[in-house]
């Protein structure tokens, strides 16, 4: 019997009394990780004027984050702590001198209706304004190179322009020629069923050189170099080597920002005429297998591709290269300080890449069809 009393005596207690209009709190019992403490009065809901310790045994972080919890919900500017243990007083004084973040409280009520529709609107407005200030800094940042007023290391741009260049060759070439084949294929089916087979060649040729070569090549340089640059500059920011350069002098916009776009719009053209290369020779393997001969695809494909219609898509690849880079080293500068914060820049600057660049194509497919091309 008299073990049993013992253990119901370590029980953790918080009970919150009036005695002669005061708020009392009296805590008892060991508050620690695993029991469960029994509070009484709670629901007086103002943070006691006396608190007694008397019966307080040991205590982990249980107590301190219980009683923070009341203080904030009580909203006292001038909390009475004096009949706290001194280690868990200084606890308290240290968590007080922290502010209260805003988002820091799990609100259980989700916006529905307009409130959602604001918020999202609010958020789309805010993106699109920072996207345009990032484009207009772009631009100042630019003359100010060509005026010889910036500068960055030209080491940094090589090594970026290998990175862009050389390092996505491979990939590049996977995912076009598999595209030509696809086409091919794809295409012979059809086409066969009239007699056509040999027209395989105007549409493998016109696909890749107007859209499915630099469309690809763009998709794969957004979940590969933008994701890149918004990682790395958002690493730097999170390390605090951002506000280092600025410290030293160095404009971070011109020494991290505009390499990476001078380097992505030089070597998205060149990785735009390989990729239409690639790509071709994919669909010219399986015609080959289907009965036309190398040469006889060769010679029907340049009948409809000119030096106009194979311009296009390199053409479209300079936009399309300096929309990934500026949506990346974007998310990269506003990203926030930690692990994850970096881990979602990263995630937003490749939605924003693609993104940018679906819009982009359709506005230059509407533009081509205006002007007959």
């Amino acid at each position: 019997m008299k073990s049993d009393q013992a253990d119901k005596s370590e029980l953790p207690k918080a009970i919150w009394a009036k005695v002669d209009g005061r708020t009392e709190l009296a805590l008892s019992g060991e508050w620690m990780r695993g029991s469960v403490p029994e509070i009484r009065g709670e629901e007086l809901c103002a943070w006691p004027d006396e608190i007694r310790t008397e019966s307080l045994g040991r205590f982990d972080s249980i107590l301190p984050a219980y009683l923070l919890r009341k203080l904030r919900e009580s909203e006292k500017l001038d909390p009475c702590l004096s009949g706290l243990p001194d280690n868990l007083r200084g606890l308290m004084e240290l968590a007080l001198k922290v502010p209260e973040r805003s988002d820091a409280k799990f609100d259980a009520r989700e916006p529905h209706g307009l409130l959602r529709m604001g918020i999202v609107s609010e958020s789309a407005w805010k993106a699109t304004v920072s996207m345009l200030a990032f484009i207009g800094d772009t631009v100042v940042a630019s003359l100010r190179f060509f005026t010889g007023r910036a500068h960055f290391r030209g080491k940094d741009f090589w090594l970026i322009v290998q990175d862009c260049g050389v390092g996505a060759l491979p990939i590049v070439s996977l995912i076009s020629f598999l595209i030509g084949m696809i086409l091919a294929f794809v295409g012979n089916v059809q086409l066969a069923s009239f007699g056509a087979s040999l027209y395989v060649a105007d549409l493998v040729g016109i696909a890749m050189v107007r859209e499915m070569g630099v469309m690809m090549t763009a998709i794969i340089m957004s979940g590969r170099t933008g994701a890149s640059f918004a990682a790395h500059i958002g690493s730097m920011k999170a390390n605090q080597e951002i506000d280092a350069l600025k410290t030293f002098g160095f404009n971070p916009f011109d020494y991290l920002v505009l390499p990476r776009i001078f380097a992505l719009v030089l070597m998205m053209p060149i990785l735009t005429i390989y990729s239409n290369i690639i790509g071709i020779l994919g669909g010219m393997l399986v015609a080959a297998g289907v009965g036309i001969p190398p040469q006889l695809f060769w010679i029907e494909m340049l009948t409809i591709v000119d030096l106009t219609q194979a311009s296009l898509g390199v053409f479209k690849s300079v936009f399309f290269g300096a929309a990934i880079a500026i949506s990346g080293c974007l998310q990269g500068m506003n990203s926030g300080a930690s692990s994850s914060a970096v881990g979602q820049a990263t995630t937003r600057a490749v939605v924003a890449s693609i993104t940018s660049v679906i819009i982009l194509d359709s506005a230059f497919a509407v533009i081509f069809t205006i002007l007959d091309i």
